[in-house]
């Protein structure tokens, strides 16, 4: 029998305490499940932060994840945004090294057209900040890795991800 991955999205409100991260990520590592990207902030209320999870697992698996998540006293409510209308965006720096003059004109450049943003820059680097999609940033890096070879340093957060809307579900 085959097993069908899926990319899958999750919210999940916490307790803003000490150890709170350090267990639910020990959670998926004591299963064995690998997650994709895991972003975690203080929300409105100081006494909650909010988790965004991505992982690429089958059915069973998601299932599995959902119970243990709630499960969890740590846990105050888990959101699936599989399926969902959401808005989520990645923050990702790329560094560009050893730049001559020309190097900086290109890279202003390239900021201009893809809207992205130059936030320091020196006599030798540029550094750039883009906050889009993972598919857009991925597209981002090829092209400052294709331009500029062996001179990037590339940093990416999670993604975040809220929906659009006032209906979610609750798992």
């Amino acid at each position: 029998m085959e097993l069908h991955l899926e990319k899958r999205c999750i919210s999940a409100y916490v307790e803003n305490q000490i150890g709170v991260l350090a267990k639910i990520s020990g959670l998926f590592a004591g299963k064995n499940y690998n997650l994709d990207t895991l972003t975690v902030g203080e929300t409105e209320d100081p006494t909650m932060s909010r988790m965004t999870i991505e992982l690429t697992c089958d059915d069973l698996t998601y299932e599995q994840i959902i119970k243990q998540l709630n499960r969890s006293v740590e846990v105050i409510k888990v959101i699936d945004f599989t399926d969902m209308p959401i808005t989520k965006k990645e923050l990702l720096f790329i560094k560009i090294n050893s730049c001559k003059e020309a190097d900086k004109q290109e890279i202003f450049r390239i900021a201009e057209t893809f809207d992205l943003k130059v936030i320091d820059y020196n006599r030798k680097s540029v550094l750039v900040q883009c906050v889009k999609t993972v598919s857009k940033n991925n597209d981002m890096i090829a092209l400052f890795k294709d331009m500029f070879v062996n001179r990037i340093e590339v940093v990416r957060g999670g993604s975040v991800a809220i929906c659009r809307g006032s209906k979610y579900r609750i798992c």
